[in-house]
């Protein structure tokens, strides 16, 4: 039976077709977004489908599409484990603290007066963040309490946009034009990213209802990105923008090998385990004591870093050098599930419900 792939262009799809075509998989391209969906799938072995934060119909249709693909015994990625968190600050929190990893200390609140209380009572600076958003987006330092008072105002009122404005980035905008000598190809684009910023917005809804925030880690001058992919650990260190205190976005990565910190590859082992994910990112940033504490995780990241990195690390931390495009990896990894359950019909049947 062929392997369901939903393709977009420059998502994982398209690697993931060339793959199959290469090697003589079977596969079968679908549109997780038609209605009868369901139905073109009781064919196929697996479902793939690299659902990001950009689409609203992905971000709407894509947790319902996949349970309902596992409840039907297919083999999905992202699992239901992998991505029912993604892009939400706020569900990976209590995920993270369940599973007793090293988040930095989170704050969330559902009521104007409560948070208002905790405001008056603790320190600053602290990290506000919006659920949504990748990339530093939606993330502010804030200094004083009459600024935390102010969000949680806006919180519990009109919200905030989930896509910031166009502008609200500029800088960052304009280094990565420079970095690809595309300053004119930027400017081409401007009105049709305005407008699509204008819809996504319109169809996302206002963020509110919630206040989130972190303790702020102060005097780090980069983040430690690592990729778990099944027995793989692939590490980079990303610097923080210039004048700036977030390192997400900033396209300034060291490939080094010797600059990841071992514990922070032995704990994105072990909460990847914990959580049963297929692939995620964790993000790490050091406390004053030199401990490494994660910020988010996401079963999104640009392939092209991973691919940059020289090698990897296994669960037992030897290196194993060479470059890997992660979507080759996902795709053999699931392609090992789909023969393991073939040889073992009652652990075909017995995954589904426990996945």
């Amino acid at each position: 039976m062929p392997l369901a792939i939903h393709h977009r262009e420059r998502s994982f799809s398209d690697r993931w077709i060339a793959y199959c075509r290469e090697q003589r998989i079977p596969y079968a391209v679908v549109n997780c977004l038609e209605t009868d969906i369901i139905q073109k799938l009781t064919s196929c072995d697996a479902l793939l489908w690299h659902w990001d934060h950009n689409d609203p119909r992905e971000l709407f249709a894509a947790r319902h599409v996949s349970m309902a693909a596992e409840a039907m015994g297919m083999v999905i990625f992202p699992s239901i484990p992998t991505c029912w968190h993604f892009d939400d600050k706020v569900a990976q929190k209590y995920l993270l603290e369940a599973t007793g990893a090293p988040l930095i200390p989170t704050f969330i609140f559902y009521n104007l007066k409560e948070a208002l209380q905790w405001i008056g009572k603790t320190s600053f600076p602290k990290v506000f963040k919006l659920r949504r958003g990748a990339g530093s987006t939606n993330v502010r330092l804030v200094r004083t309490r009459d600024e935390a008072r102010a969000l949680a105002k806006q919180a519990f009122s009109r919200g905030f946009k989930p896509v910031p404005e166009y502008w609200n980035d500029a800088g960052k905008r304009y280094r990565v034009a420079r970095r690809r000598s595309d300053l004119l190809g930027v400017l081409s684009r401007v009105p049709k990213t305005l407008l699509e910023i204008r819809q996504k917005n319109q169809l996302m809804g206002r963020e509110k209802g919630y206040l989130y925030f972190q303790d702020f880690l102060p005097d780090n001058q980069f983040d430690t990105r690592v990729t778990i992919i099944g027995d793989r650990a692939f590490g980079f260190i990303r610097r923080v923008r210039p004048g700036d205190f977030r390192a997400s976005g900033s396209g300034d990565i060291d490939y080094d090998p010797q600059k990841i910190r071992v514990e922070c590859v032995e704990t994105a082992f072990e909460v990847a385990k914990k959580i049963g994910s297929q692939s995620m990112a964790f993000d790490f940033i050091t406390t004053p004591d030199g401990r490494p504490m994660i910020a988010e995780i996401s079963y999104c990241y640009v392939a092209a870093f991973v691919h940059n990195c020289p090698g990897h690390w296994d669960h037992q931390l030897n290196w194993h050098p060479g470059h890997t495009w992660p979507q080759d990896a996902i795709l053999i990894d699931l392609l090992e599930t789909i023969a393991k359950r073939r040889s073992h019909p009652y652990l075909a049947q017995a995954i589904p419900l426990t996945s």
